[in-house]
């Protein structure tokens, strides 16, 4: 016995809805009106912030050349707007100090670059002395640095390392470091902490942070007696170990308050004493033999 399926189809009709002509002529009104204002007041307002702007630029400007203690006066602003009624006021507040923290991020950049320059200026002024070591220390790196075959990029940054090397003595009394006769237990301690405080100048800005570790490990040796942090050998950055012999030499062949200059012949015997101690035993021959075209070994 076979079941009949029955299907009852029920018929859909579509409604529609009518408006009068007049009704959608008001609604156009309405509408075009709504538009009409917010347009004006999203044009008053983008105005009151160009205004702002104006205002910034200006308040900048009056600023920029003021210094306090040798620093340049910094200011932050950030600003945004309500445009829409239904905005929540706490979010556009919100949105004005994030706007105010990224151009205090990208004009701290450039003040903590400004700060670095007055510190190594001060330091110069201070120390006439230290400028003109900085400068043949740098010089010296960058011969060691051509004659390794390095990069220009890498001399480069020889050149400018050599210059930062001793901007942690600006923390450090001057007295340490022009004291006639030998210093003290506890003065060679302090004086000792240049390196770590000329990290933290320059780790302050991103734009020197790849340059902080070498000026930090400027002081290492090679047979790991150095300091701060006692690093050996090859762990020692390979900036820092040019540093560290352009530094010396240039240290043992100036007049110090302490001591007479030494000759070239005698700064290259203690180079050659203390190759593989103090010294990366490969840049110490390099710079004698190619840097200063003597013979790694004298004959007596």
């Amino acid at each position: 016995m076979a079941a009949a399926d029955t299907t009852q189809v029920i018929p859909v009709t579509e409604a529609a809805v009518y408006e009068t002509s007049e009704q959608t002529t008001n609604k156009t009104k309405i509408t075009n009106t709504r538009d009409s204002t917010l347009s004006e007041i999203s044009r008053q307002v983008d105005a009151k912030i160009s205004n702002f702007r104006e205002i910034v630029d200006r308040i900048k400007d009056q600023y920029s050349d003021v210094y306090v203690n040798g620093i340049r006066v910094s200011i932050s602003f950030g600003w945004d707007a309500k445009k829409e009624t239904d905005q929540d006021i706490l979010k556009v507040l919100k949105s004005a100090e994030d706007n105010m923290y990224k151009h205090k991020i990208i004009e701290n950049e450039s003040l903590r670059d400004n700060t670095i320059s007055t510190i190594i200026r001060t330091l110069h002024e201070k120390n006439p002395r230290e400028e003109q070591h900085s400068q043949r220390v740098s010089e010296i790196c960058q011969f060691i640095g051509k004659a390794m075959g390095l990069s220009e990029i890498e001399v480069s940054r020889l050149k400018v390392v050599g210059l930062l090397h001793d901007i942690g003595k600006i923390a450090i009394e001057e007295r340490f470091f022009n004291k006639p006769g030998k210093l003290t237990e506890q003065e060679k301690n302090e004086s000792s902490r240049h390196p770590d405080i000329g990290y933290r100048i320059l780790s302050s800005s991103f734009s020197m942070l790849d340059l902080a570790d070498y000026i930090l490990a400027h002081h290492e040796r090679w047979d790991g007696a150095g300091y701060p942090k006692g690093l050996k050998g090859d762990a020692i950055p390979m900036v820092s170990r040019i540093i560290a012999l352009a530094d010396t030499y240039d240290a043992m062949t100036s007049e110090r308050s302490y001591r007479n200059a030494l000759s070239e012949a005698e700064a290259l015997a203690e180079i050659r004493n203390n190759s593989g101690s103090q010294f990366d035993p490969e840049i110490a021959r390099i710079f004698i033999e190619k840097v200063l075209n003597k013979p790694w070994r004298v004959v007596e």
